[in-house]
């Protein structure tokens, strides 16, 4: 048993980290956070917009900062961007104030759900396939670096997605014992 104070999901878009988090959260007695969601709230936002504006530099640097604010936190189950593990401080910070489960998808499985998405910044060009891809190349290693328990999420409903993802994680983590 891995105890942390929170439950972090990471992995690609189009996972489920958002779907099947919020039925996880739910079932656990945490409260949901979405990292992107967030950010959109504090800032007033979209996340295109604050890429068009600031580009992803600018929009990793508030990342940062929110992951920071969120990992301080506890109870919590934290649907991080699939971005967000591509810098070291939050891969340190979610590792250690979070038992981190890598919702895994494949590139056809990813690119079958973001189907019908015209919000994702980083999918903004002719070729989502290759994107997705190198994107997957990129990141799968940092995902794999901090995970402790990896989550195949492709052709799954949420809710079996869910259910099968909470008798895992009932075996692997240990929420902290409230003071």
């Amino acid at each position: 048993m891995n105890p942390a104070p929170n439950l972090v999901f990471v992995g690609p878009m189009g996972a489920g980290k958002t779907s099947i988090g919020k039925r996880v959260a739910e079932r656990l007695g945490l409260r949901f956070v979405d990292a992107d969601q967030r950010l959109e709230e504090l800032t007033g936002a979209s996340v295109a917009l604050i890429f068009e504006c600031e580009g992803e530099t600018g929009f990793r640097a508030r990342e940062r900062a929110l992951i920071a604010e969120l990992c301080a936190g506890e109870n919590q189950l934290i649907a991080t961007g699939g971005g967000a593990i591509l810098d070291p401080d939050n891969r340190r910070l979610l590792r250690e104030r979070g038992f981190v489960v890598h919702l895994h998808a494949s590139v056809p499985q990813q690119l079958q759900r973001l189907d019908r998405d015209r919000t994702r910044p980083l999918l903004q060009t002719p070729d989502r396939e290759t994107r997705l891809r190198a994107m997957a190349e990129q990141r799968g290693p940092l995902y794999a670096e901090i995970a402790d328990l990896r989550f195949e999420s492709d052709g799954l409903a949420v809710g079996v997605a869910a259910e099968r993802l909470l008798a895992q994680l009932a075996e692997r983590w240990q929420r902290p014992q409230a003071a």
